[in-house]
């Protein structure tokens, strides 16, 4: 469950971790549709075949992984009380793991900092999206977005 912070109260969360997101398994279905959404149709995530012959099975498109941050985000955390909030970006965004078709993934989230933009707060969250039973995360990045205050 989502735990709803208040844009005033949000600087008192820097430095921890907001949450855990729950497992989401990548199934090989999602893959397809995402290569058919951004027309990436390397071999390495839709041809089953070959990518289990030369891979051990197909992977998910890194940025099919990028792309489920904001719906894992939605079950840790829940800004309230600002006018408009938009995406400001992400920094030191690396994939450091291949995320094998029909693995499970979870999002780590920690508050980084929240910094003063003109009237609005540009937050940065470290976001970490975990692979099962791998000792190494699949992606790495923080997160920016920026909030107007109500």
């Amino acid at each position: 469950m989502a735990r709803d912070i208040a844009l005033n109260e949000i600087s008192n969360f820097v430095g921890q971790e907001l949450g855990v997101s729950d497992w989401l398994e990548l199934t090989q279905q999602r893959i397809e549709e995402f290569a058919a959404a951004t027309g990436d149709h390397h071999w390495m995530h839709v041809d089953v075949a070959r990518a289990t012959r030369e891979l051990g099975g197909p992977i998910a498109h890194g940025l099919l992984t990028l792309s489920l941050l904001p719906m894992l985000s939605n079950q840790i955390m829940r800004i309230t009380g600002f006018a408009r909030g938009f995406s400001y970006g992400y920094d030191r965004l690396r994939f450091t793991h291949p995320v094998p078709a029909g693995r499970r993934v979870r999002l780590r989230q920690t508050l980084l900092s929240v910094e003063p933009r003109g009237a609005a707060q540009l937050l940065r969250i470290a976001c970490t999206i975990e692979l099962e039973d791998a000792d190494t995360p699949a992606l790495l990045t923080e997160y920016l977005s920026l909030y107007y205050p109500a």
